[in-house]
């Protein structure tokens, strides 16, 4: 697989990707496969009701009504991979107790996406973390059951014989790192430079207080409190975390640093790249516990299909986001995504509609991030095939395509009292629901030449039944550098000739 630097010239020139092009990264995780090595732990959750507190002590009273237990650390990073749809080959260590036995049982009943190879061992216990909350998901208490001594050397070699059989087999590499003593210096170091010589990316999730042992993987993903510890850059804010990134870039010699910050999203930061800032994707945190494994989960099942190290930054975001919505450790299948992301590209459709100020100030942003701005105009009143061919058209040569739609009185004027057939508001909302289209405007004027010198488009968009000559604002593009762009058009698909065949087959039928 190509480093992320050699992908550097062909990745988006600073623009959003849209969610419909995140989405289509999901069918082709099937297929894939993420090698997930670390600390495999056990999840366990005891609830119940408090209403009063203790004659012992100032502590409150939990009446048990539910318990279950789930898989975390390492295993959940694995279990995400497999509700993702890709597969997910699970190698770490697990004692040789209940907790171990509870742990083979929950990867078995997890589906046939993870290959555990998991070493069994009466040296040192299964790590099981308890919760003890409320029904409302309130966290009363935390016990840990664990030791965080590091492998003895036995162990470790198994480990990495483990790895080294399963590498082949594997499209990226996954190290879950909790700090309990698997991922310790003598296998993580043999492991990554298996990884290299594979040619398989690594994406490290740190824990440890220094990031000079993960040095020469792929992508590091801290977040904000573990590079600040690591780098002693406060990385609170944007500029803070961009900072800490680029201190924490060149301690571990890897080509990428995500620093995950919570409710304030997170920082991407590349070699030889400007830092991108991604806000949360998330409506109302319930439970942060484990959003970490699904951001991983996610971030590696995307890149497993590709080195665009922004989209799968962008799918793993999303993926963590429908997490932290959930109590407790959460697992996010292929389906959650595909129906968040459907959510959302409804919810980006209506966004796509603005006023004329809005509007100047998102195309801003967009010529600011060297996007090359498209625009086209019309009464679309019925959208068509036509419509469709010369919409796409115009999208392909630009970067982002902005049409303009006469409002209805504008269309009365142009085509008589009878149109326009659909409503101002109808044409719009069908209109930015196109996956063509960036941003809808509404003009009332007969032609669009003020909205075209204040947009400044680079490419200019008619249909070729114009000349060059008639086509209104073509001078004023291009003398701003810009190119004016004729499309043919698809024979009998014009809205008049619609309209004229539909009235015809009316009066045929009445």
């Amino acid at each position: 697989m190509l480093s992320i630097m050699e992908q550097a010239a062909g990745a988006l020139r600073g623009g959003e990707i849209a969610d419909s092009e995140i989405a289509g990264l999901i069918p082709l995780f099937v297929g894939r496969t993420v090698l997930v090595l670390g600390d495999v732990m056990l999840d366990r959750y005891v609830s119940g009701e408090v209403s009063r507190i203790s004659p012992e002590a100032p502590i409150p009273v939990l009446r048990v009504s539910a318990a279950r237990a789930s898989l975390g650390g390492a295993a959940n990073v694995a279990h995400n991979v497999a509700a993702l749809g890709a597969r997910a080959i699970l190698i770490g260590v697990i004692g040789d107790d209940d907790a171990g036995a509870e742990i083979t049982r929950l990867v078995t009943t997890a589906g046939n996406n993870i290959d555990a190879r998991l070493f069994a061992t009466s040296h040192r216990p299964t790590t099981v973390k308890t919760r003890f909350t409320t029904r409302g998901a309130h966290q009363l208490l935390r016990v840990d059951d664990e030791t965080v001594d590091p492998l003895d050397v036995k162990t470790a070699a198994e480990l990495r014989r483990r790895f080294s059989r399963a590498l082949t087999e594997s499209d990226v590499v996954v190290l879950s790192d909790y700090a309990k003593g698997v991922l310790c210096d003598r296998l993580l170091r043999g492991v990554v430079i298996l990884s290299r010589k594979a040619r398989r990316p690594v994406i490290a999730d740190p824990k440890r207080g220094s990031f000079k042992a993960y040095r020469n993987v792929t992508v590091l993903t801290p977040n904000s409190q573990e590079v600040t510890r690591a780098t002693g850059v406060d990385a609170a804010d944007d500029n803070g975390a961009e900072r800490a990134a680029r201190m924490a870039l060149d301690i571990a010699a890897c080509d990428a640093v995500i620093v995950t910050r919570s409710e304030h999203g997170l920082t991407l930061v590349r070699r030889g790249m400007p830092a991108l800032h991604l806000p949360a994707r998330v409506q109302e945190v319930s439970d942060v516990s484990g959003a970490g494994d699904t951001f991983v989960a996610g971030l590696a099942a995307a890149f497993a299909c590709g080195p665009d190290l922004e989209r799968a930054t962008r799918l793993a975001n999303i993926a963590a986001g429908i997490s932290v919505a959930r109590p407790g450790t959460a697992v996010v299948s292929s389906r959650d995504l595909a129906e968040e992301l459907h959510r959302r590209n409804v919810i980006a459709s209506d966004e796509k509609v603005m006023v004329h100020e809005a509007a100047l100030q998102r195309i801003g942003e967009w010529r600011r991030n060297g996007l090359r701005i498209g625009f086209t105009n019309g009464c679309f009143d019925l959208i068509h095939p036509g419509h469709v061919h010369l919409l796409a058209q115009a999208r392909a040569a630009c970067d982002r395509l902005v049409v303009a739609l006469n409002t209805d009185a504008s269309v009365r004027r142009l085509k008589g009292p009878e149109r326009p057939i659909q409503s101002e508001t109808a044409r719009a909302t069908v209109m930015s629901s196109l996956a063509s289209v960036d941003l809808v405007l509404l003009f009332d004027e007969d032609t669009p030449l003020s909205l075209i010198e204040a947009i400044r488009p680079d490419v200019l968009v008619k249909g070729a039944d114009y000349r060059p000559h008639q086509v209104v604002g073509a001078d004023t593009v291009r003398r701003n550098g810009g190119k004016v762009l004729l499309v043919d058009l698809l024979r009998s698909q014009g809205t008049t000739a619609t309209i004229a065949r539909v009235r015809e087959r009316a009066r045929a039928a009445g």
